[in-house]
């Protein structure tokens, strides 16, 4: 949606009425967006009728057509000077500033594309080509020659490819796909294949994996066996997204014939792919069969130490195991990335942060060998940026990690990463701060495949919870229980608050200590019965102490709060829900802020009642001590305060009956007639004393 906004100026009818017809693999996110988009009748209606000459009508449609907006190449083409264009009846249509030119509005180019005589076009792309020089002489000159042609022209194509490889290794790669695909347009053999394979790596990291898999799955089984194994990590990443789960195949059937070391490198660094995204989908067996391949593959390379020590120990660091001491890499990834989950177990959150932003800050960019050629790819990006989102969440800072994945979303494909972490993430914050889950989460949510599952019920259960249906939570979190308690790999806010019948998780959940050492805590006040409770909220309060994270010592502070309400404990539930309020504005988590004040209201106003209770109950007691016996006072006291005859009898050990009496003689030294003229008097007796 923001690259559609971006190439409609932001028009919210345009915008509309082209995400209405468009394909739902594109709106999605899934293929990229066509080039141009579809003509709708917004934009007619505003171009429609407008007349300009042939020499200026061309103009326009070269800059539309051109790669880049590099000006001197259009006034070649025109002939006149970047004055004269600025004073012709087209200069309140472009921009002209420093050696560059654009059109005003980006909606024209929609326009003029859909609306331009083929013939024209390909006659404005000749024109051009010939501005550029001869076949051959760069990618400006090929990619016009090619779109100039109504059949194909297979030289042109190497030239389209290897520029797309190098833009797309350099982190632009809707340019790499469009001239990659211009290539593959004319390509045979050999080219035709590698333009393919270019294609989809380009497709893959801009995050567009069914693309990807259309573009890699032609590869197989027949391609050309070097590009076939380049593209097979590709189309394994894309699948297991499309899927939701590897390909289930055997990695030997896929082993390179030859001896070539660059194809069993491929075959490695897809093993290692598959291992990792096995990893991160908890299926440990599949991790392990692609682990063998890549060791194989490694060992006939010699790339032990470079690819398959750090992707080991990515893998099963994301399958639960954080206590493995393995190797880590470089690069984005197996490096920085590595090295801030490591410090984040540890519980170094600060020191992970620091290791994931020197990884991003552009100086010196390592080559990561698992990702090599994706290092500045929007997918490598958008790994970066979950894991970022992540480490705020469990530092506490659940306001700034909303923020973060937000802006995120927008230009990065933040749904693919660690089998969509992201998404999970995206509506969990959302609620947390909200209370609801807000458009860009269900956007999100609606870009995965149908194959790719996200629980939902825990949501509704933070969501009703926060609204105060504690029961209907409940409901929700058993019906999640039943299915299993499905989960992540990664340990996401959930709802400690409220008992469950599955206990600790099934499999170990990667997470810092702080996480862990809070749902312990929850888990224990959930628990602990009311003959040990004195004891253990002692220990409960000392141990919460040692929790760095605001949000997480808040809910447990919460929940103290709680207990000590349904105890009858105002003054103890107000020091905790106080401290709770406090601690989730400062995570920035204001839904959760709302619901520890309406708990704390709760709290103050039984406090209040109280306190008049205590008061009311001692003006009684002085006022009344000289008249009545020992018995009577305690039994008028109990009675004021609205014990049943019942209630009285059990707290003094004596029956009904003998209640009643004291109370009869109670109603005629004090001269009333009965319980309601008894509290009225007490009511007196508090008011004046």
């Amino acid at each position: 949606m923001a690259r559609i906004a971006a190439q409609l100026n932001g028009d919210r009818e345009a915008i509309r009425d082209v995400v209405r017809i468009l394909d739902p693999a594109v709106r999605t996110g899934m293929r990229p967006l066509p080039s141009p988009l579809p003509l709708v009748a917004s934009i007619t209606a505003r171009y429609d009728g407008i007349e300009w000459s042939e020499r200026d009508r061309d103009l326009l449609l070269a800059l539309a057509l051109r790669l880049d907006d590099a000006l001197a190449p259009l006034l070649a083409f025109d002939g006149r000077s970047a004055e004269e264009l600025m004073r012709s009846a087209i200069g309140a249509h472009l921009v002209v500033r420093a050696g560059r030119i654009r059109l005003v509005d980006p909606l024209l180019e929609v326009w003029l594309r859909a609306t331009a005589d083929p013939v024209v076009e390909a006659s404005v792309h000749e024109r051009l080509a010939r501005i550029f020089g001869a076949p051959g002489a760069g990618v400006d000159a090929d990619w016009h020659r090619a779109r100039a042609s109504s059949y194909g022209i297979p030289e042109t194509a190497p030239e389209l490819t290897r520029i797309a490889r190098r833009l797309s290794e350099s982190g632009h790669p809707d340019g790499a796909l469009l001239l990659a695909a211009e290539a593959a347009a004319h390509a045979t053999g050999s080219d035709l294949d590698e333009a393919r394979q270019v294609a989809g790596a380009a497709a893959i990291g801009a995050g567009y994996a069914a693309e990807a898999a259309a573009w890699l799955g032609a590869l197989f089984p027949a391609g050309t066996e070097r590009f076939r194994l380049q593209g097979l990590g590709g189309l394994v990443v894309a699948e297991a997204f499309l899927q939701g789960a590897v390909p289930e195949v055997d990695p030997g059937s896929l082993r390179p014939q030859s001896g070539d070391d660059e194809d069993w490198y491929s075959w490695a660094r897809a093993a290692a792919f598959a291992a990792v995204l096995s990893a991160e989908r908890g299926d440990r067996r599949g991790m392990r069969i692609w682990l063998e391949a890549l060791r194989e593959g490694c060992a006939r390379v010699g790339a032990e130490s470079t690819l398959r020590d750090p992707v080991v120990t990515l893998a099963w660091l994301i399958a639960g195991e954080d206590e493995i001491d393995g190797e880590v890499g470089a690069g984005p990834l197996t490096g920085g990335m590595l090295r801030a989950l490591r410090a984040s177990v540890d519980g170094d959150l600060d020191q992970a942060l620091r290791f994931l932003a020197a990884g991003g800050s552009g100086l010196g960019t390592e080559v990561d060998p698992f990702v090599a050629g994706f290092e500045h790819s929007p997918l490598v990006a958008a790994y970066r940026a979950v894991v970022e989102v992540l480490l705020l969440v469990w530092r506490g800072d659940l306001g700034h990690a909303r923020e973060r994945l937000r802006e995120a979303a927008l230009d990065l494909p933040v749904a693919m990463p660690f089998a969509g972490l992201g998404v999970v993430l995206a509506r969990r914050l959302d609620l947390a701060v909200s209370g609801r889950i807000g458009p860009i989460s269900e956007a999100l949510t609606a870009s995965l495949p149908s194959a790719v599952r996200i629980d939902r019920l825990v949501d509704h259960a933070v969501e009703t919870f926060l609204r105060g249906e504690a029961d209907e939570a409940s409901s929700f979190l058993r019906l999640w229980a039943d299915r299993g308690s499905p989960r992540g790999q990664f340990s996401v806010p959930e709802l400690d608050e409220l008992v469950r019948d599955d206990g600790a998780p099934a499999s170990p959940l990667i997470e810092p200590p702080d996480a862990r050492l809070s749902r312990e805590l929850m888990s224990r006040i959930a628990a602990t019965p009311d003959a040990r409770w004195r004891r253990e909220r002692d220990e409960i309060v000392l141990a919460t102490r040692a929790l760095a994270s605001p949000f997480s010592r808040a809910r447990v502070e919460s929940m103290l709060g709680t207990r000590a309400l349904v105890r009858d404990e105002p003054a103890v539930a107000r020091e905790h829900l106080q401290t709770a309020l406090t601690l989730f504005q400062t995570a920035g988590a204001e839904a959760w802020a709302r619901d520890a004040e309406e708990r704390l209201s709760a709290a103050e106003r039984e406090d209040r009642a109280a306190d008049a209770e205590d008061s009311l109950v001692g003006a009684c007691r002085r006022a009344w001590e000289p008249v009545l016996t020992s018995r009577e006072l305690e039994v008028a006291m109990r009675a004021v305060t609205g014990g049943s005859n019942r209630e009285i009898g059990d707290d003094l050990r004596v029956s009904v009956r003998t209640v009643e009496v004291h109370l009869g003689r109670v109603f005629v030294k004090l001269g009333v007639r009965n319980r309601v003229e008894l509290t009225v008097l007490a009511h007196r007796a508090g008011r004046y004393s």
